[in-house]
């Protein structure tokens, strides 16, 4: 039986009135909500950034320019939501395919332990640590960058979500796409917190953005050794949990 095959892996659709607002997963919701964010940002007025010390405005469609992060505006200029709209923005199509392909594969692993408001609240605060990360390692100056460049991308909560993953199902098997090669979980999960460290300590490409993977991936572990700290957000047991933990810990790939 295959992971998708298993009960729990889904939510079970809600009864009532509004259950057709309901019926995708929070994941799904999510995947939807940043592909249509990147498509319809470039048909909106185009804004042009002057980021001090560049020789060139970044030019940006008006959503990534109300929504992005930067040090700049969140912090100096108390522009909060920044904190969360950066995390529905990506760069390309491949910055977006790459997120949204993780996204798909274990987003539903974590969804299905934490059930559908706790999960998007882990997801967010994973995002939200990965910003403030960001700020930190700049701050302490492991970061060569300026407090105006934008920081973009879902890839902060993502790893918070791949480090949740590979807690609650570390012996799945997972095959990379590049190289093609089967690879544990929660091997793959150390492996991607290495190459971000790697790239933050000796300037590697997108060190930025890896200061953000960090911040999202050490939360992630964090609310996995201290999951009460969801609990408003939620009226699940601790049995279900229980039970949810011992079933992906078995061979998932039967």
């Amino acid at each position: 039986m295959g992971i998708h095959d298993r009960d729990y892996y889904h939510d079970p659709a809600p009864r009532g009135g509004f259950a057709a607002m309901h019926m995708w997963s929070v994941t799904t919701w999510l995947i939807v909500i940043n592909v249509a964010i990147f498509l319809i940002d470039p048909i909106t007025p185009r804004w042009r950034l002057t980021v001090p010390g560049s020789f060139y405005p970044m030019p940006m469609g008006a959503l990534e320019a109300w929504g992005f992060f930067s040090q700049s505006l969140a912090i100096s200029h108390f522009q909060i939501w920044r904190f969360i709209t950066f995390q529905f923005l990506h760069a390309s199509p491949w910055h977006l395919f790459g997120n949204m392909l993780a996204l798909y594969f274990f987003g539903p692993i974590v969804e299905s332990y934490f059930g559908s408001r706790r999960f998007l609240v882990f997801y967010l605060l994973c995002g939200i640590a990965g910003a403030v990360c960001y700020i930190l390692l700049y701050i302490l100056g492991f970061l060569v960058t300026s407090p105006y460049v934008p920081l973009v991308g879902a890839s902060a909560g993502i790893f918070g979500i791949l480090m949740a993953a590979a807690r609650v199902a570390p012996d799945v098997t997972v095959m990379l796409l590049f190289p093609p090669i089967p690879m544990r979980l929660k091997t793959l999960a150390w492996i991607m917190m290495g190459i971000a460290v790697y790239a933050v300590l000796f300037q590697g490409r997108n060190a930025g953005g890896e200061a953000a993977h960090i911040g999202g991936g050490l939360l992630g572990l964090l609310i996995m050794s201290n999951q009460h700290w969801l609990n408003p957000f939620s009226l699940l047991h601790r049995r279900r949990r229980m039970r949810l933990t011992k079933d992906w810990s078995r061979d998932l790939n039967r």
